[in-house]
Formats: C-alpha cells, sequence, structure tokens
C-alpha cells in the first residue's frame, strides 16, 4: 500500500542500532521508614561492563548511615543504603551527579512514612527536583506516558515490524484491523506479564520478536512475486500473534525502568496509553510521507522502494535474531 515511504524506511533501517532498547533511564528510589530514616535504592544502567557514572546529590542535612551495598542485576548496577535527614526531606533539593554529560535520565520515586508518592524525572537539562510535600498522582501519569512514547519511538524493532505490516496491507479497513489487532495483543502481554500472570524468559522473546521482522519482510517479497503467504491473507491475525511477543518485551523495558509499587495500575495503563500514542504517531508519519510521496509525483519509486525496504528491513531483523540467540546460548 505504502510504496513511496520505502525510501524513508529503507534510511530507518539501515540507521537502526545492534540492539532495540539502548536508552533505559535509571532509576531512584527512597522511602521514609517511621523512624525518619530513608532507605535508597538506585539502579544504573551499565553499558557493556561498565557503570556510568552517575552519583545521588543529597541534601546538607541527609547523611549515610551505611555502606551502599552494589550488585549487578539484569544490564543495571543496583545500590542500596539508607540514610538519615535531619528535619526530612520536605522541601529539600535532591539531584544526580554526572547526569549531565549523558543522554539517559533518572526517573525518581519518593515516598513517604504517609503513603504520599513524588514522581519526577531528572534529564541532562534538569538533574535535580525540590521535594514536595503532597505530591500529585498526575506525576505518575504524565512520568509513565512519556516513557511509554519514548520507549516505542526509540524501539526501532517494534517500528520495523509495524513499518513492514504498513508495505504489506492494503486497503484502509485491513490496515485499520491489523493495528488495532497488534495493539490488543500487545497490551493483554503487557498488562499479564507487568502484573506477574505470564512469566518468560527475555532474550528468547527479545530473538523471536526479530524473527517476526524477518518473518513478515519475506511475506511482503513473496507477495510482490505473486506467492501471498498467511500474512498477506489473514494480515490482522499475525499481527496479533506476533502482538502477544512484543508486548512482553514492553513489559521487560517497563520492568528494567520500575514501577511505583502504590500506583502500579495507573503507572501501567499510561505507560501502554504513551506505547499507543507514540505507535500513532509513527503511522501517523508515515502515512503522510506516502501522501506526500504521491503529491510529488514518487509513486513511480514503488517498483524498487517496496522490495528495497523489505530487503533492508529483513535483513537488520535477521542480524538481530542471530546477534540476540548467540546472546543467550551456553
Amino acid at each position: 500500500m505504502i510504496r513511496a515511504v520505502g525510501a524513508a524506511l529503507l534510511a530507518l533501517a539501515l540507521a537502526g542500532p545492534a540492539g532495540s532498547h539502548e536508552v533505559r533511564p535509571a532509576y531512584l528510589e527512597l522511602s521514609e521508614a517511621p523512624d525518619g530514616d530513608y532507605e535508597v535504592l538506585f539502579k544504573v544502567p551499565l553499558r557493556g561492563p561498565m557503570r556510568l557514572g552517575l552519583r545521588v546529590r543529597l541534601p546538607e542535612a541527609c547523611r549515610t548511615l551505611a555502606t551502599p551495598e552494589r550488585r549487578n542485576v539484569s544490564g543495571a548496577s543496583l545500590e542500596r543504603w539508607q540514610i538519615r535527614c535531619e528535619g526530612g526531606l520536605d522541601g529539600r533539593i535532591l539531584g544526580v551527579d554526572g547526569l549531565t554529560t549523558t543522554l539517559t535520565d533518572v526517573l525518581v520515586r519518593i515516598q513517604g512514612a504517609d503513603g504520599n508518592v513524588q514522581l519526577a524525572r531528572l534529564t541532562p537539562a534538569a538533574p535535580s527536583l525540590r521535594v514536595e510535600e503532597a505530591p500529585a498522582r498526575s506525576q505518575v501519569v504524565t512520568t509513565y506516558f512519556r516513557l511509554g512514547v519514548e520507549h516505542i519511538l526509540l524501539g526501532i524493532d517494534h517500528l520495523l515490524f509495524v513499518a513492514a505490516l504498513l508495505l504489506l496491507v492494503h486497503g484502509w479497513r485491513a490496515l485499520a484491523a491489523t493495528v488495532t489487532a497488534f495493539t490488543v495483543a500487545h497490551s493483554l502481554t503487557l498488562a499479564a506479564a507487568t502484573l506477574g500472570w505470564v512469566r518468560v524468559p527475555g532474550p528468547p522473546v527479545e530473538a523471536t520478536i526479530a524473527l517476526s521482522i524477518v518473518f513478515v519482510a519475506a511475506e511482503i517479497l513473496h507477495a510482490r512475486q505473486g506467492r501471498p503467504g498467511a500474512a498477506t491473507r489473514w494480515p490482522w491475525l499475525v499481527a496479533f500473534t506476533f502482538g502477544l511477543l512484543h508486548g512482553l518485551g514492553f513489559a521487560a523495558a517497563l520492568a528494567e525502568i520500575g514501577l511505583p509499587q502504590a500506583s502500579i495500575p495507573l503507572a501501567l495503563l499510561f505507560f501502554n496509553v504513551g506505547v499507543e500514542a507514540g505507535q500513532l504517531l509513527f503511522v501517523a508519519a508515515a502515512l503522510l510521507a506516502w501522501r506526500g510521496g504521491k503529491a510529488l509525483g514518487a509513486q513511480r519509486a514503488g517498483g524498487w522502494a517496496t522490495p528495497a525496504a523489505a530487503y533492508a528491513i529483513g535483513s537488520l531483523a535477521a542480524c538481530w535474531t542471530l546477534e540476540r540467540v548467540l546472546g543467550f546460548l551456553p
């Protein structure tokens, strides 16, 4: 259907990184105990064996009670320690040093002894915050909505799968049914995995997600050669089936970020809404590019652009599949 955007998809495929979720935020959590002390959890992404040079900057009234315990888990450095702050944290400035020299954000969660929770996001442009006495629940909504949007727009493998579907499906009704099926499927498994109802090892899921892109890219080429397969005949069914896998991938990314324990349903809902918003932005951009190409007479390039995009998408996804399979084999 969308032939004129083939060249743009080819550029996207060639520009994609070898991995799908390279930009992961750090996570800082402070939980106030009844005695006024705070338990601190700081999760910092690893780049290979190296830990990012991020350090928590506490207010001057705070002091560390014990040496932080550090261990590496799932591509991140996890630190735990206790602090005591004379007069509490309310109204004081909390920050993360070293953030201005990175591309990483820090998701911050501060829970008071009274149950109030403040959520914030520190960025290289804004590496500190003022602790509030009565945080608003809207912070959960805005923070996790933005995380969802950014995750789908930075998740090149998910975008390439959607792009492949756009190249495969013909007709508005079929396209709407296909995108809806994909949305419903990954929403189901995202919720199920995040709530602990389904547990699947991450590396095999990531490898299978890459393989799903190879499959759809091959179906595009088969259809062009007059040999339509299952994805051409029932694109909504294929989108639903593979959407279940992509939802598990979203859940793994959300687990790396962390969820506020007192607001899990709200955070999960708006992370998913953010994912859908980002997906719709991508689809809308692809459709606008197609219309713009038609207006400029670029539809004549459809004879080579669509196969070229399918080969590029499929080749990149095949490399991801091999890389991910080799990554979890003993």
